[in-house]
């Protein structure tokens, strides 16, 4: 049987979209190769490790940390929609990473685009 964890990392792997997973002081503990390359000129893989508040202005800082505070007062509190990005055509949210038991343990930004799809439906060359 193959270990969850892997299969886990393999989904995150594999999405088009940047995914930046934070822990609750906001160190990015882990980016999927779409996100390194997103945020290259930035630093890419060596933000690893880094505050993702420091990458942000003052005003976004404060509402990460309002979000997460959000995030901190109930186990049903786990999605927020923070931004439209009209450039890419995307949704941007905020969502709480929780344990089995709920508990908060970190938080990663979700991507929704709203482009229609241009690949052809099952195109396997």
């Amino acid at each position: 049987m193959p270990n969850p964890n892997e299969i886990y990392k393999s989904v995150l792997e594999a999405d088009r979209a940047a995914i930046v997973i934070c822990d609750l002081d906001h160190i990015i503990i882990y980016m999927n190769p779409a996100a390194i390359i997103r945020y290259d000129k930035w630093g890419g893989k060596a933000l690893l490790g880094n505050n993702l508040l420091d990458c942000h202005n003052e005003k976004s800082g404060e509402m990460i940390k309002r979000v997460l505070d959000w995030f901190k007062a109930s186990k049903d509190n786990n999605i927020v929609y923070t931004s439209y990005n009209g450039k890419e055509n995307k949704d941007v949210y905020m969502v709480a990473l929780r344990n089995d038991l709920g508990e908060l343990i970190g938080y990663y930004e979700k991507h929704e685009y709203r482009d229609r799809e241009t690949m052809e439906m099952y195109n396997m060359p």
